[in-house]
This record gives structure tokens, sequence and C-alpha cells, in this order.
């Protein structure tokens, strides 16, 4: 067994692309770090000029978790702080558990700094909220059954049923299922944004409506590397404005006053 706390593994969230997004702590872990594996296809590789000149980097792209694992012990019986680099937020589809997992049964310190995920870029690149009152209160996270499945009672048409907002990562390589799916539950003229590397600066916006969609995203391109909004928050609700900020509404700091 390793000896407890010799070294230690950090998960770092890198955020959706945009250097800038990444947090001031991923930022100061990065620069003292003595190794870092990073997602090679995914991690902006600008980010990786934070890092010490001369560490050993690893790109995970071509690696399998027992590679991973390899290298991430290897570092820590050397005393080392190992950074293992996730794009957008570690905890979303960045398969963390698996590698977590083996470092506690060997008695590794370890610890995860969260990071902005891409869907919260996407939502702030076509500029909407996903939770406005007396729209929607609830934000689904998601993605279409692939190669990898998905438990049936989370299939994107029993999601769709709830009419909430939706994020779907990992699935615009199949949008004419995603759209399929979705219709079971959204109305056809439901709004639809597709983004693709949010905060990138290739970064690429397609706006339509569940009839429109699959169509203008074939014309576009796009294929990976793209978030799929879905619901009524992406229209326009001009005048809708929430209770914490009504003058009549009364709260903990302030006394609401009757028009």
């Amino acid at each position: 067994m390793v000896e407890r706390n010799k070294g230690q593994v950090i998960f770092v969230g890198a955020g959706p692309g945009d250097p800038e997004l990444l947090t001031l702590k991923g930022k100061r872990v990065l620069e003292t770090a003595d190794r870092v594996i990073y997602a090679g296809s995914l991690v902006n590789p600008v980010i990786l000029n934070y890092c010490r000149e001369g560490i050993p980097l690893y790109d995970s792209a071509g690696l399998t978790l027992e590679d991973t694992l390899r290298i991430m012990i290897e570092g820590v019986e050397h005393g080392e702080t190992v950074v293992r680099l996730h794009t957008g937020d570690p905890s979303v589809y960045g398969a963390i558990q698996e590698q977590m997992e083996p470092l506690e049964q060997r008695g590794i310190s370890y610890s995860v700094i969260p990071g902005v995920s891409s869907v919260f870029a996407a939502a702030a690149s076509v500029k909407r909220e996903f939770t406005l009152p007396e729209v929607s209160q609830t934000v689904i996270l998601t993605r279409l059954a692939g190669r990898t499945p998905v438990p049936e009672k989370e299939s994107l048409a029993e999601l769709a049923k709830h009419q909430a907002s939706m994020a779907i990562f990992l699935s615009v390589q199949d949008m004419s299922r995603v759209v399929q799916e979705l219709l079971t539950g959204y109305a056809p003229e439901t709004p639809v944004a597709v983004v693709y590397r949010a905060s990138w600066e290739d970064e690429q916006k397609v706006i339509g409506t569940l009839a429109t969609i699959e169509e203008k995203v074939k014309q576009a391109g796009i294929r990976k590397q793209a978030q799929i909004l879905v619901g009524d928050f992406l229209n326009s609700h001009q005048g809708l404005r929430s209770k914490l900020y009504d003058p009549e509404f009364s709260h903990e700091y302030r006394l609401g006053q009757k028009s």
C-alpha cells in the first residue's frame, strides 16, 4: 500500500475552453504541479502554459484507465502533486469516480477542484437563463444513449415529458435521433440552440426549433463538441421578473412596500 499523504492527486476542472474561465484555484494548482495528465482532445493547450517548465505532461487521449492510474501512483510514490486535468467540470461526464475509488483503496490523498462546465458557457453564449420564473425551474443535464447506454428511465423521450430546460451533452453527432426523441414531449416549435466549442475562439452557434434544428446543424457541419440546449427558456420573456427583487416582496433583508 502507498504511504498515506506521501503525495497527492488533484482533479482539476479546466473549464469549457477559454483559458480565462479556469478557476484561480485550478491555475494555482497547475503552477505548482509536479506532473499533469490532461484530456488532450478537449482541454485548451494554452492552459498547459501555466505548468512549470520541464514537468512531465501526459495526454490521456490514448491512455487506458490502468495507464492513467499507473502514472498517478508513480508520481505519488515520489511524493509528487499529480494534477488530473479534465475538461469543463470533472463531475459531469468526467469519468473521475473510476479514478478516485482505486486511489482511495490505496490510501492515496486526492481532492477535486470544480470547473466551469460547457453547459454554462453555452447558456452564457446565447445570453439566456435556464431557470426563469413561471417558465422553468428545473435544468436536466443528459445525453443521448449511444455506444455507452443510459438507464431506460433516463432516455431523452422520457425526460422530454417534463418539458424542463434541458442541456444535452455528447449527442450532436445524431441530431436526427435527438430531435425524434425530444418531439415525444416538446412541441415542434420549441426553441433549440446548438453551441459548438462554447467559449473557444472558433465557437459557433446555431439557433432554431425542433422542427428546423436538424437541417441547420447539418448545414453548419457540426458533428462533435457541442451543447444542445432545449426549452422555452430560450425564448424572449420580456417583463418576467423574480420575486426576490420585486419591491412588494418581503424577505430577510428587505421589507416589501405595498403599492
